[in-house]
């Protein structure tokens, strides 16, 4: 940490700055320049973390030398992550290895039948991870809410089925114990990325969480919002670009695919994109799905449906299966250009 003084601070200023560090066990090593004087702190710097360092006389600015989020540092664990996601009556899907991870299915559960047929096409097309939203977070109190514990024990049941583990969104406190029994992975919406008091219940629940950014939320955020997740021991954190709000009314979302080799530089978590929540279209769906994996992401969650037109929930957005099965092979192949091209990877 950095301790910038202001100009012309005097030399009891500049002492009492060391002073402080050597109380609170850190050394202090200082530079002196012709207008201004800068102060090293040498040691474990969370110590200051809670303090309110720039009230310090003489203190211009403070300026932190690691990145707040530890956990999720790249440089922890440089060879990056693998989270495995699947159970017993599941194959498990291996996210973050060299193999692409395509997530599939409705955007919520509309019918046991429904989602069995859904589910079959998507496995078909080589989908490691059925999606399918039991309690959705809907802007408007009239909109489909979702069949809350009927949905997930349908979801459930179809993944036993195809033995394809499941993912759903848990949106309150009280959702985590109910979603824990029936999903193989929490997924953490971009309206509850920043609700700090569920981020730590699923990191207490021990099972993958995939954690999507907020609509405005800066990449430090999101990466803030996984080391909570993490500092209740649990590190199966995947993160998920889904597009972020702009002034361009063209898509649903602004889909920020920068984010993907930046999120791969900063940090070892997986990182996959949502093509379908940015994109709001389902002819945009396929070209931002293939650019999301030539910018080198882990994998991609696409919605589904047979229905499009009937969905009760976004299904302007939706693929056909027919759709996806062709989209997965192309998928596939640039995922193999990108494993083969040394430049892109981030560094170990």
């Amino acid at each position: 940490m950095i301790f910038v003084m202001r100009k012309g601070a005097t030399e009891e200023e500049i002492q009492g700055v060391v002073r402080f560090l050597e109380e609170h066990g850190l050394r202090a090593h200082l530079s002196r320049g012709v207008e201004l004087t800068i102060i090293g702190a040498i040691g474990d710097e969370q110590v200051l973390e809670p303090l309110p360092l720039q009230a310090l006389p003489g203190v211009e600015r403070v300026m932190p030398v690691m990145k707040p989020y530890r956990l999720a540092n790249r440089l922890t664990r440089p060879e990056g992550t693998v989270v495995r996601v699947g159970r017993d009556t599941t194959r498990t899907t291996e996210i973050g290895g060299p193999e692409l991870v395509l997530i599939a299915g409705p955007c919520a559960v509309e019918g046991r039948e429904l989602l069995r047929s859904i589910a079959r096409s998507v496995e078909r097309a080589g989908a490691g991870v059925l999606r399918g939203g039991a309690f959705k977070p809907r802007t408007s109190p009239y909109s489909f809410q979702g069949l809350g514990e009927e949905a997930l024990r349908m979801l459930r049941e179809v993944g036993d089925e195809l033995r394809l583990p499941v993912v759903t969104e848990v949106r309150t406190v009280h959702q985590v114990e109910p979603v824990a029994r029936y999903a193989d992975m929490f997924q953490v919406g971009a309206r509850n990325m920043q609700n700090y008091d569920l981020l730590l219940e699923v990191g207490r629940a021990r099972k993958p969480v995939l954690l999507k950014r907020g609509f405005a939320a800066r990449i430090e955020e999101l990466l803030m919002a996984a080391e909570y997740v993490m500092s209740q021991g649990n590190h199966q954190v995947v993160l998920c670009e889904r597009g972020i709000r702009s002034f361009e009314p063209a898509t649903r979302f602004t889909l920020d695919l920068s984010a993907v080799p930046v999120l791969k530089r900063e940090t070892h978590l997986p990182v996959i994109v949502d093509p379908s929540h940015a994109a709001g279209k389902a002819h945009l769906v396929p070209a931002l799905a293939l650019a999301a994996v030539a910018a080198g992401a882990d994998g991609v969650m696409i919605e589904v449906h047979c229905q499009p037109e009937a969905a009760l929930c976004d299904g302007e957005q939706a693929l056909l299966p027919t759709t996806l099965g062709r989209l997965a092979a192309d998928l596939a192949a640039i995922r193999r250009l990108v494993n083969e091209a040394d430049y892109l990877r981030p560094p170990s």
